[in-house]
């Protein structure tokens, strides 16, 4: 993401990564309001999307899998992820403190690719485009945003040794 920001001087690269944070917090307020259901839609559009993705989710394997859209527990792990993304969203890129936790943790305990960070990615880009008012310009910004924060993940899982 930042190989095509690089013809742009450094305080360039701030000024429009922060204008793309300010682009998605625009729009974070609906998701804010009921983490809960965007968190659900987002984790049940994953699973379907991406069915592989739900063996990173032991907790879920017995949920038969017309029944995750609606369950409870999956609803709330998503509410949990989408908190953490909020929290990322509003550090806008000071975000160290908030990351490094997490990137050990689905580093050393849950063991997750970054290319799982992609895939939910453009699930909340598209949940946020349908339910949240996250025009393209917006889910483009997300992407900017995300590639910056998985960029940064990377940085703690190769300080881990993991080769994520």
């Amino acid at each position: 993401m930042l190989l095509c920001l690089q013809k742009f001087t450094r305080g360039q690269r701030v000024d429009m990564i922060m204008a793309d944070f300010d682009m998605v917090l625009n729009c974070w307020g609906p998701v804010e309001a009921d983490y809960n259901t965007h968190g659900g839609l987002v984790l049940s559009r994953l699973f379907t999307e991406h069915p592989d993705t739900l063996t990173l989710f032991p907790k879920f394997a017995g949920i038969a899998a017309g029944d995750l859209s609606g369950n409870a527990a999956v609803a709330a792990h998503g509410a949990t992820v989408l908190k953490k993304l909020g929290e990322l969203l509003k550090a806008k890129g000071d975000h160290a403190a908030i990351l490094k936790p997490l990137a050990t943790t689905h580093a050393k305990q849950h063991k997750i690719a970054l290319n799982n960070f992609k895939l939910i990615t453009e699930i909340i880009c598209k949940v946020m485009g349908e339910k949240a008012g996250l025009d393209g310009a917006g889910q483009e910004a997300l992407r900017k945003v995300m590639g910056v924060v998985i960029a940064d993940i990377d940085v703690t899982y190769k300080e881990l040794g993991f080769a994520g």
